[in-house]
């Protein structure tokens, strides 16, 4: 059986531990709300701005725009990945990593793929694998960013695949779902995909009618650049959320750990000391038992 002093050492470890683990929690719920705020503020915004856009390509036609154009062989691709700069997080940057491995090994099979780093985590993770970085944006997720960040980064991308350098761009991000679910989410941005379109017009034909002034292929010039940052600028939010829900939950069940971790050492304490309190009383009426011999 350890000594007292050896467990009550330990039980102010884990009391130590438990006050970080609470006030990590703390922080990552005041920090929620305010990216989960903002993520769902977006969302209506770029889901009009895929169906306005969706329209008007469908009427301008593939070839209006060299970004709506798929190239006929995939040689280059490029990978952003959002991830944390911090861990604490759970599962969290795992399930990226682990999403990307999976794309890598799937549709970039045997093709020549670099990355921009959202994150110390992603970046971290690219260096240990060895990959090429092209860019790397870090202390963005997880905080308040401007959306000039996700516009610099998507006029980036947006040259190179102009340029030829790559031929395809995707965009790997957890989406928010609720406080105990982040998904991770594979999305390609370039060349940019067909929009779908709602079940109800397809069933009936319908195609929203928008009066474009100018055409819209030529409205289309100056939308399309920006769809690719509307998609970038919602995986930052959504990342962000997703991840102060990681470390939320992340934090709570540790927290947890440490009381039942507590319960368990402060009732090994309780029996080492009664032991030693037994253990006394037995020398004393062992010794008054000598002397009265």
């Amino acid at each position: 059986m350890p000594s007292l002093k050896d467990v009550k050492r330990k039980i102010g470890g884990i009391k130590k531990t438990r006050q970080i683990t609470k006030a990590m929690n703390m922080v990552a719920a005041s920090r929620l709300r305010g990216c989960q705020l903002r993520s769902e503020a977006f969302r209506p915004y770029a889901k009009k701005f895929g169906e306005v856009l969706g329209s008007l390509a469908e009427r301008a036609g593939e070839g209006s725009s060299p970004l709506l154009a798929p190239r006929e062989e995939v040689q280059k691709a490029r990978v952003v990945i959002c991830t944390s700069d911090r861990g604490l997080c759970g599962g969290f940057n795992a399930n990226l990593t682990g999403a990307v491995e999976d794309l890598l090994e799937g549709e970039l099979a045997g093709k020549e793929v670099s990355f921009v780093c959202f994150g110390k985590k992603g970046r971290d993770w690219a260096r240990k694998e060895k990959k090429e970085i092209a860019a790397r944006h870090l202390g963005v997720v997880g905080g308040r960013f401007p959306f000039a960040v996700a516009s610099k980064a998507g006029q980036e991308l947006i040259s190179a695949f102009l340029s030829g350098s790559v031929d395809e761009v995707y965009v790997v991000y957890a989406e928010f779902r609720s406080m105990s679910r982040q998904v991770p989410v594979v999305q390609k941005v370039l060349p940019i995909p067909p929009i779908p379109k709602e079940g109800t017009e397809e069933k009936a034909g319908f195609m929203a009618e928008h009066l474009c002034e100018p055409s819209a292929s030529a409205l289309l010039g100056s939308l399309l650049p920006k769809n690719v940052f509307v998609q970038i600028y919602k995986a930052l939010l959504e990342t962000s959320a997703s991840e102060h829900a990681a470390r939320m939950t992340a934090m709570d069940n540790a927290t947890k750990a440490c009381n039942d971790m507590l319960d368990e050492l402060t009732l090994a304490y309780n029996k080492a000391r009664q032991a030693a309190i037994t253990k006394e009383l037995m020398d004393i009426v062992g010794g008054a038992e000598a002397l009265k011999g």
